[in-house]
Parts: structure tokens; C-alpha cells; sequence
């Protein structure tokens, strides 16, 4: 199940670990099928108690390495880049696992605002967190000063969980249609990693990635900053930024402004932002509660009223002869019902499910038990 996330900071970040759309980042929260927006039939919803949304709160923002909910801010009525993108993700994994034939997919909503096709293939699939980030920062020598003419672009990556390992990370522009004065160009547009400002020559700077286009062409630009990514994700005092240049094929500077590159200043469904894809590890929040939550149960084993109890459930399983033997249960989590829906984009819910019941010895053959748990119940 992936959940899509918006934080204000970044802004999007989505692991695929649960595929949640939270304003900011992209998460799988558990390997397996996108989650249901429906409830099966059969299931009768219970609402969550206080301690029950509280524990599952913090269950989630625990897998997503956040200390807190995110709060993002209110009033901005038109989306911007960012989140479209992040959608335009969600809208493409949903498919294409619903093309491999995956049950329980309910395909979501297609946007009307688009960005561009989002990266799938090896990217998507070496990465299990996407996180996106506003351009904070942007400074421009255009025609107004003295040549080179550049813009520089900056972003946050201080939120990043530590121990995240970058496999890649993308730099989005919009390129709207040129004026007739350089409509049958050819541009060469380079990407540089500011390594060092100097007062009194030009900065120090490392090409990333440059791309030759026309200057007639119109839609996003992706460039490859992954070394820069990885090199700010190790010192963070160093992120300087990132430096775009705009040349003729024969050499001459132009004002990226002049040819259709968007900056802050543009529609806010059309602005920069970075892209950032990392590969799973975990980090400190979850070692941590993992490590107290083992603990927990080594000290105090008859605390719980059943080992798979649901926390915060009622207890309407009693140790007499009719007991039920363990089984999944229903369980649907509202984003809703969270009070989530101002940061969570997509989906509405998921089934979380949950065990509930006795796993007796010997494991009788209609349970289908694995050699794992046939083991376990000897071992306990």
C-alpha cells in the first residue's frame, strides 16, 4: 500500500511503502497491492477509538520518519508543481500495477493538471521513497546585468531521514514556447552544483547534466543531479544550490528567462522542483521504537490481553473452549477520520488489517500453515 504525503518544506515525499500521497513525499508502507478505497461488503466498519487513531497516527508517521504531522500551509487554492507530479506517480504506479494484473487496485482519479510522465522503470523500482522539493531560493542574472547570464535555484534537504541512500534525483523546469527571435535555435542548457561563492570572480561550479533543445520546444526539462543530491545529503553546510546556463550553439550567453524558462515568478502549477528517489533503510525513529516496542514485550508479555490483540480493541475473546483460532481481520484506516486529508493526498484510506485469535498446536492442515510458523508454534 503506498501513501502520497505533503510536507511544507519539502514538498512531497512519498516512499512506496504504503503508496500515501502526503503533500511532499511518496511512500510504500507495506509491499503488497495499493489499498481499497471501498470497504468489502461483508465488513462491517467500527469506528476507532481515541487511543486506537492515536497508536495508528503514530504507527504511520513512524514508517514515514516524521517526528510530527506535517501542516501545510492553508489558502494556496492552485497547485503547484510539485504535488501535480507526485500525482501524475501515484496516477502512473496504479496503473501499471493494475496492468500486471494486481488485485485490489482501485484506480485512482486522473488529474487534470498534469506535469509530465514521471520517471518508472529502474528508477521506480530501486527507489521505495520520493520526495520532492520546492525551489526556496532563486536568483537571476538576466539581461539586466553583465554576461554570463544564469539562475540559480535551491532546496531543502535537511528533512531527509539520515541513512537515506540516494539512488536518484531529477531537476524539473518548464520551458514555455520561445519568441521568434530565437524560435529555430538550438540551445545548450547545462546544470552546475555551486561547490564554492567567490567575492571577486565567478563561483566555483561542477556540470551535472546539460540536454541540447530547440529553442520552439515547450514542456518540462529533467536533469540528472544526482551527485549533487548525494553530495548535500553528506554536507549540508555545502548546498549551495544549483546554477542553470543557457548558450547558443556558437557560445553566446542568453537570458534563460528570455527563452521560456519558468522560475518562481511563473505559474505555480509550472515551477521548479527537485526530485529526489532513496532506497529503503531505516531509520533512526523506526530502529528505535522497534527496539522499545521488542523490549516492551520481553518485560511485560502479560500486559497484552492477547499477543495480536488490536491495541486499544475490545477483548471479546475469552481463554474458554470456544475460542477463535487466529485469523485477519478488517481493518480500515480513514485519512478522513485521522483528520490527515489537509496533508494526505491520495488515497483516502487503506485496509490496515490485523490479527485476532489463538494459533493452538498442532496447526491443523485446513490453517495452510507454513514450515515458519509451524516452528514458531513448537518453539512457543
Amino acid at each position: 500500500m503506498r501513501i502520497f504525503v505533503q510536507v511544507k518544506m519539502m514538498d512531497w515525499k512519498w516512499p512506496l511503502l504504503a503508496l500515501i500521497v502526503i503533500h511532499g513525499v511518496f511512500w510504500d508502507l507495506a509491499t503488497g497491492s495499493f489499498l481499497k478505497n471501498h470497504l468489502h461488503s461483508s465488513f462491517i466498519q467500527r469506528k476507532l477509538s481515541g487511543r486506537e487513531k492515536r497508536e495508528i497516527q503514530k504507527e504511520i508517521l513512524s514508517i514515514l520518519g516524521l517526528s510530527g504531522r506535517p501542516r501545510p500551509a492553508s489558502g494556496e487554492k492552485l497547485p503547484s508543481a510539485a504535488p501535480l507530479f507526485m500525482l501524475d506517480l501515484y496516477h502512473a504506479v496504479a496503473s501499471e500495477e493494475e496492468e500486471d494484473g494486481v488485485q485490489g487496485v482501485s484506480r485512482p482519479v486522473q488529474t487534470s493538471l498534469s506535469t509530465q510522465s514521471p520517471p518508472l522503470g529502474a528508477v521506480i523500482s530501486e527507489a521505495d521513497t520520493v520526495m520532492s522539493f520546492v525551489n526556496m531560493v532563486q536568483h537571476d542574472r538576466d539581461a539586466f546585468y553583465q554576461k554570463p547570464y544564469w539562475k540559480e535555484f535551491k532546496f531543502d534537504l535537511t528533512q531527509i531521514p539520515l541513512g537515506e541512500s540516494v539512488t536518484a534525483a531529477e531537476f524539473r523546469i518548464y520551458k514555455m514556447r520561445s519568441s521568434a527571435h530565437h524560435f529555430n535555435k538550438t540551445l545548450h542548457l547545462s546544470i552546475y552544483e555551486i561547490i564554492k561563492e567567490n567575492t571577486n570572480r565567478e563561483s566555483d561550479l561542477l556540470r551535472l547534466d546539460l540536454q541540447d533543445i530547440m529553442a520552439g520546444d515547450e514542456g518540462w526539462l529533467v536533469f540528472d543531479v544526482t551527485a549533487a543530491s548525494n553530495h548535500w545529503l553528506l554536507n549540508p553546510k555545502y548546498n549551495l544550490g544549483l546554477r542553470l546556463y543557457v548558450e547558443t550553439h556558437d557560445g553566446h550567453s542568453v537570458d534563460p528567462g528570455s527563452v521560456g524558462l519558468l522560475g518562481r515568478r511563473g505559474p505555480r502549477s509550472k515551477q521548479p522542483f527537485m526530485v529526489t528517489f532513496f532506497q529503503a533503510s531505516q531509520s533512526p525513529i523506526r530502529t528505535t521504537r522497534a527496539t522499545k516496542q521488542m523490549k516492551k514485550r520481553q518485560k511485560k508479555p502479560n500486559d497484552l490481553p492477547h499477543p495480536n490483540k488490536l491495541p486499544g480493541g475490545s477483548d471479546h475473546i475469552h481463554l474458554s473452549e470456544g475460542r477463535q483460532v487466529c485469523k485477519r481481520h478488517e481493518l480500515y484506516v480513514s485519512f478522513h477520520d485521522l483528520g490527515w486529508l489537509d496533508w494526505v493526498i491520495a488515497p483516502q484510506g487503506y485496509s490496515a488489517y490485523y490479527c485476532e485469535g489463538e494459533c493452538a498446536f498442532p496447526l491443523d492442515s485446513c490453517m495452510n500453515a507454513t514450515n515458519h510458523a509451524i516452528l514458531q508454534s513448537l518453539l512457543s
